[in-house]
């Protein structure tokens, strides 16, 4: 094959995949992802709601980058700008498994009084952290074994993998134990059932875990016989 010939194939594939992103109409665009719910995205997942390739859905996200209808959340993931996207369901898609626990999750529940600014969550894949435009998203690993105590949840409309409160409390304790946080010193306990905690804390299989909630607990009764 002469080196025109190849050049001549190349420039067919161009324009055809310039047609099919001119097929893809914005607006008609905005509309159906926000009528099936698929605000967060890869290309991938995109090319098969509007049955293009994975190329051409990445042609016309890149080209609407600029434009403002979509902002992109990491390598490969895309939101749609206007979709009121709740930041726990974004924070579900962006990094596979996990589920919103911790800091954030236990503020939710109003076990830790101070807002959270990060969403945080845990997973059974490398620790990771996501600087987007929408806020910022950390993932701690923890082992499969307690890599479970989530549950579907409506929040803002929208079902997301949120920790039970006395499981997102196991996991921030097994981080304050490895001395990867600090320990809230104003963690509203009356929330939370111990039973079910020391269930999920047991699956972390650390001893000093558990001697640090009894200290949390024998603390409690102290500033209880105080006041």
């Amino acid at each position: 094959m002469t080196v025109a010939a190849i050049f001549a194939i190349l420039n067919i594939l161009i324009h055809f995949l310039y047609n099919m992103v001119e097929k893809l109409n914005r607006l008609k665009v905005e509309k159906k992802l926000k009528t099936i719910g698929m605000t967060v995205f890869t290309p991938v997942e995109f090319g098969g709601i509007f049955n293009v390739s994975a190329n051409t859905a990445s042609m016309f996200i890149s080209r609407n980058l600029a434009s403002g209808l979509f902002i992109k959340l990491r390598n490969n993931y895309y939101i749609l700008e206007d979709s009121d996207t709740p930041l726990f369901f974004i924070a579900n898609k962006l990094y596979q498994p996990s589920y919103v626990s911790l800091e954030k999750a236990l503020f939710y529940y109003g076990i830790i009084p101070e807002f959270v600014y990060s969403i945080t969550s845990v997973t059974t894949k490398a620790t990771r952290d996501f600087n987007t435009g929408l806020g910022n998203f950390s993932y701690q690993k923890i082992k499969q074994e307690a890599f479970t105590g989530y549950k579907l949840t409506s929040v803002e409309g929208q079902r997301v993998l949120l920790a039970e409160k006395e499981k997102a409390l196991a996991d921030y304790l097994y981080f304050v134990d490895l001395k990867q946080t600090s320990l809230n010193d104003r963690l509203n306990l009356k929330k939370i059932n111990k039973n079910k905690l020391l269930y999920y804390v047991k699956l972390f299989n650390h001893p000093s875990l558990l001697n640090l909630v009894a200290k949390i607990y024998a603390g409690e009764k102290k500033i209880r016989r105080i006041y």
